[in-house]
């Protein structure tokens, strides 16, 4: 018998990016010599992204905490109001919703600032008693002469007018009625700090407030854009053309009878800010109640089985596939 025959390995060209192995020839007289190349395997994913081009994750912003302390300057305003003439001590000795001369009136001080609860002289020193919706008038006598005549009338113990006695008693009314609902959305407030749902239920509770407080400040300064419907009935058939409300309207009578009037700077200023701090708050509440963003891999994100799992029932997030004629559960984690 001959000698078997070998074929010596030629170089082939391949396709570059991939890689040819072979085998060490071994003899044989009854097969030929076979080129052996095993195909790489696919890059990963992940190695395929850069790091650089891979964009950071994103996290929600808890503004809860924010809209806490704009509430509690709301809060700590409001009380600046209420609690005018109560002490000498500043800022309190400043508050006042109206000072005005009234020297020559019957039964009434040189000048007279109108606080929440009382009437008192200069500086809110020489107070009367506190009263509950105090009427205008109690800063003069009953039936007092010298008194403007558009603020007296029979209500009151007869010292005040109609417009004013109800301008004010509602204005009065809803301040408390504010105060109340302010009060427990700071409450609800710490709620909101660790649940969406909370922030969600704070901000409607806090849309409440604003209401009550939005009449409140409107009834004690201007009211023809908010309630145009009390400008006959309330404010009187000889409002003026600016509709203006229960201490913007008393300064304007006392100035038509040549006496010197000035609105509070600090209790306006400290009312419309606590409606501003107010506002800003309910509108951070409900930011806050938005779904924030969880941290995602957009790798992940981007692969077709996380996008069936991202959008599939909760019933349905287990796919059954069959590999090799078995029935497979698989689980997408």
């Amino acid at each position: 018998m001959g000698e078997p025959r070998t074929q010596a390995l030629l170089p082939t060209s391949h396709p570059p990016g991939r890689r040819r192995t072979t085998t060490t020839p071994t003899p044989t007289t009854t097969s030929k010599w076979h080129e052996v190349s095993t195909p790489p395997s696919p890059p990963s994913t992940h190695q395929a992204i850069s790091p650089i081009l891979t964009p950071p994750k994103k996290s929600g912003l808890n503004l809860a905490p924010l809209a806490l302390l704009f509430l509690a300057g709301s809060l700590v305003l409001l009380w600046f109001v209420i609690l005018s003439g109560v002490t000498h001590t500043t800022p309190l000795r400043q508050t006042y919703f109206l000072r005005a001369s009234t020297a020559g009136i019957q039964g009434a001080r040189p000048v007279s600032q109108w606080t929440y609860f009382q009437v008192c002289g200069l500086d809110n020193a020489d107070c009367g008693p506190a009263r509950p919706g105090l009427p205008l008038g109690d800063a003069w006598a009953t039936d007092a002469s010298g008194a403007p005549p558009q603020l007296i009338g029979s209500y009151g113990g007869g010292t005040t007018s109609y417009s004013y006695w109800y301008m004010w008693r509602f204005g009065w009314v809803f301040f408390l009625i504010a105060l109340f609902f302010e009060s427990l959305v700071f409450l609800l407030g710490l709620i909101a700090l660790c649940s969406r749902i909370g922030s969600a239920v704070t901000g409607l509770l806090a849309v409440v407030a604003l209401v009550f407080f939005t009449v409140a400040v409107s009834l004690m300064t201007y009211v023809s854009f908010s309630f145009p419907f009390l400008r006959p009935r309330i404010l009187g058939e000889q409002a003026d053309s600016g509709c203006r409300a229960t201490f913007v309207k008393m300064r304007n009578v006392f100035h038509s009878e040549g006496r010197d009037a000035q609105i509070g700077s600090y209790a306006f200023g400290f009312a419309w800010g606590a409606w501003a701090a107010l506002l800003v708050a309910t509108v951070l509440f409900f930011i806050a109640a938005r779904k924030r963003r969880d941290a995602v891999d957009p790798v992940m994100a981007a692969t077709p089985s996380t996008r069936r799992r991202r959008w599939a029932l909760p019933w349905r997030r287990g796919g059954v596939r069959s590999v090799d004629g078995h029935r497979v559960k698989e689980e997408y984690a």
